[in-house]
């Protein structure tokens, strides 16, 4: 099959995002079929370009770079801009590029347009990938409060969904929703996965760094509201309240609230909150797999119980449990798999509390890793799910 991909985040692992669509698409290209992805320039890849548009090729994968700069620190009329942008130029390549399956990946939802592009001028077969629910989460969020711009993103949505052959949603939260909502005939659930080799392989913890090994709770991803940072500001605080600033809080990214929080932590005197800028993946592994726990904090919203963010899954493939505080799949799946802990996310003395016990009982630590490292291997291999994933584009493209 001849498959082009939009994705507007593409990395491999020298950057700092998720790659799932670099191993799926490399694995797709072993299989003997054809991956062309069309991507932007983010500020969390590795990805460089010189030219407006450029070709580079990574593992036999095509990807196509429109030299769009975007950045979770740009102005939201920016940001949008850059959105738009990148799905003007896309429609380009979505009539002018080959394809048997042409798969449009959300968010940001623009990325529709080359999707809706290639499905009526050139009649494309379209495999929606809904990353979020979106608009939903917008409107939960307050990001979009106009009634009319509401009324239009819900139609647009409703469009790209009924465009499609098959919809991937990237939990089973969101599968259901979209089921529910939408009564599509064709929609599976193929979560993000994680690089097994990669994050369960012992890797050398660096000496130099300031850590104490199991001494510390780790966050790796964007800094922001949406994903509640300052509830990990909070904790840091308490722990130092308490007596037990040994026990540092270490974030690893940027975000629109970084400086914010960095502000806060000096005025405040709250050592233990560490705040490290963006390192390659290959480089993080070795402090997922040395932390107490992995923190996959999230805003408390209806919407946002559906993620499914990568560190979750990288997390468990490092042996390392997890703390989270969302009341969707990721806490059903924990509570199922004794693979760690949902806390309330306005509840930052309960976070201290637990990486005290936890600090107290490292055996009980050491048999929640060793179950997520079972269960990752079962459920989260980035082969495994590649492989789902393509079994659904396959009958979608011998369907009639």
């Amino acid at each position: 099959m001849k498959i082009v991909y939009f994705y507007q985040y593409f990395s491999t692992p020298n950057g700092s995002w998720g790659t799932r669509v670099y191993e799926f698409a490399s694995q797709w290209v072993k299989e003997g079929h054809e991956v062309t992805v069309v991507t932007s320039v983010y500020s969390k890849s590795d990805l460089k370009a010189v030219r407006f548009l450029e070709t580079q090729w990574f593992e036999g994968i095509q990807v196509k770079i429109i030299n769009v700069q975007i950045d979770n620190k740009q102005p939201i009329l920016k940001r949008i801009g850059s959105f738009l942008q990148y799905a003007l130029m896309s429609c380009y390549y979505a009539i002018r590029l080959p394809a048997d399956i042409v798969i449009a990946s959300s968010g940001p939802i623009t990325v529709g347009l080359p999707g809706l592009a290639a499905r009526y001028l050139r009649g494309r077969k379209l495999v929606f990938e809904a990353r979020d629910l979106w608009p939903e989460g917008a409107i939960e969020l307050g990001i979009i409060r106009n009634k009319r711009i509401q009324r239009l993103a819900y139609w647009f949505e409703k469009k790209c969904y009924n465009a499609s052959s098959l919809i991937v949603a990237l939990s089973s939260g969101m599968r259901d929703h979209i089921v529910q909502k939408h009564h599509h005939p064709f929609v599976i659930d193929v979560t993000n996965a994680a690089n097994i080799d990669m994050f369960s392989t012992p890797a050398s913890f660096p000496v130099d760094k300031g850590l104490i090994p199991d001494k510390y709770a780790i966050y790796t991803g964007n800094i922001g509201k949406v994903n509640n940072s300052s509830w990990l500001l909070e904790a840091a605080a308490i722990l130092k309240q308490k007596g037990r600033s040994d026990i540092k809080i270490l974030l690893i990214g940027e975000g629109q609230q970084r400086e914010q929080l960095e502000q806060s932590a000096a005025e405040r005197g709250i050592d233990n909150f560490i705040r490290w800028g963006l390192i390659p993946k290959h480089e993080l592994v070795a402090f997922i797999q040395n932390a107490l726990v992995s923190l996959v904090p999230l805003h408390g919203t209806p919407v946002l119980d559906t993620s499914s963010p990568n560190k979750f899954f990288e997390s468990l493939a490092a042996g390392v449990p997890v703390i989270q505080n969302t009341n969707g799949w990721m806490k059903t799946f924990l509570e199922e798999t004794q693979t760690g802990l949902t806390l309330s996310p306005n509840d930052p003395e309960a976070l201290a509390n637990a990486l005290i016990d936890w600090d107290a009982h490292p055996e009980k630590v050491r048999a929640m890793g060793q179950r997520a490292l079972t269960v990752a291997r079962q459920e989260f291999d980035k082969t495994v799910l590649a492989d789902k994933m393509l079994k659904a584009l396959i009958q979608v493209h011998q369907s009639k």
